[in-house]
């Protein structure tokens, strides 16, 4: 029997205007509207919203959760101030990626994850079975919590002028919960897209309130379409393409958001032993030569053996060039390094480049 297709809250406005809708991670999802380019310009040089309510969110709550969130996630929470947010994985114990997350610090004995929509089950699941000895609770919050993100340059002015929320005091990577229209919704100043912008939680309600009044103050609506193009062409990596349970994040190239100076986590073992002998693979950038268009699993060769695969590959909406993220064998991985990318049986030149191809635009 086929699993039901879920829906957010917001599932109706988007058929309402039109969206292009596609089963993602379980859910009804909309990916484009106008379209895709015209979406990813606004977010680039103006200001968009994405209906991003499919996220997992969880609430680790008790007297020891900062150490049982340092237990679970490879980035260090210890003694950060309340409203910081961390970036990072959790991984298995031979190091492999659960999931990648963000870790909202409440206090010192909460702390708010948000996870990705396709994982939630799982990582829930995961989440708890790794509480024994810990005094905590752990809360999957998902069903009650709507999730807009509001991203692009003007994405401050829209979210203070059309939401009346007062944002301009938040840093990059910081939140802070607001008591409006009877409840604690959490803003924060972080985004997929390498632009400025702000991820607002709050009840079904709220969330779809929010929607209509950036409809109504002219906010360009985003598809996951435009979402990936976005997160691509800044080196994010998605879970499933760039990160898996068979790609720690050191082969993901993420290693400065794992923390080995810390006292223990789980597949910290693994993942100190891969750092000591050196990958053998890790997570490049490529550019093609010309105009070919490379996508997830095409092979990555060299004199006609196969080093690698492409993990997201477009043409790239901002820079015009063609290019994608790879996985690659050592020592194909050096920058300048000439490959061939491999599209049904003909074969087309690439570099290994950095693998973000358009400068983040955060706010500090």
């Amino acid at each position: 029997m086929e699993e039901e297709i879920k829906t957010t809250c917001l599932h109706d406005r988007h058929v309402k205007l039109g969206a292009l809708m596609s089963p993602f991670a379980g859910y009804d999802m909309p990916i484009q509207y106008k379209g895709i380019t015209e979406e990813h310009n606004a977010v680039r040089h103006e200001v968009g919203v994405f209906d991003v309510s499919h996220m997992g969110e969880v609430r680790v709550k008790g007297p020891e959760a900062e150490k049982y969130v340092n237990h679970i996630f490879v980035n260090d929470v210890t003694g950060a101030p309340d409203g910081q947010i961390f970036y990072g994985m959790m991984c298995y114990d031979n190091g492999g990626t659960v999931d990648d997350l963000l870790v909202y610090k409440v206090s010192d004995t909460e702390f708010f994850l948000v996870i990705n929509a396709a994982n939630i089950d799982k990582d829930v699941a995961w989440i708890k079975e790794h509480t024994d000895g810990f005094d905590v609770t752990v809360e999957d919050e998902s069903p009650i919590y709507g999730e807009v993100a509001v991203q692009g340059p003007k994405a401050e002015e829209a979210v203070e002028k059309l939401l009346g929320l007062s944002v301009s005091d938040l840093k990059f990577y910081t939140f802070k919960t607001i008591e409006t229209e009877g409840e604690t919704i959490i803003v924060s100043r972080t985004g997929y897209t390498g632009e400025d912008g702000f991820e607002i939680y709050g009840s079904h309600a709220y969330t779809q309130r929010v929607w209509d009044k950036l409809m109504a103050g002219g906010v360009e609506p985003c598809g996951l379409g435009c979402r990936d193009t976005l997160r691509f062409e800044v080196g994010l990596p998605l879970y499933g393409d760039e990160l898996s349970a068979d790609i720690t994040p050191l082969e993901a190239s993420l290693s400065m958001f794992v923390k080995l100076d810390k006292p223990e986590f789980i597949g910290k073992e693994a993942l100190a032993a891969q750092k000591a002998e050196g990958v053998k693979r890790r997570i490049v950038g490529l550019e093609l030569d010309g105009n070919a268009i490379p996508r997830h699993g095409y092979p990555v060769e060299v004199d006609g053996q196969v080093v690698g695969e492409v993990t997201t590959g477009y043409r790239s909406i901002s820079t015009g060039k063609s290019v994608a993220m790879a996985m690659i064998q050592k020592p194909y991985d050096k920058l300048g390094t000439r490959v061939e990318v491999r599209i049904r049986k003909k074969t087309f030149p690439a570099t290994v480049v950095k693998k973000r191809f358009y400068d983040k635009n955060y706010k500090k």
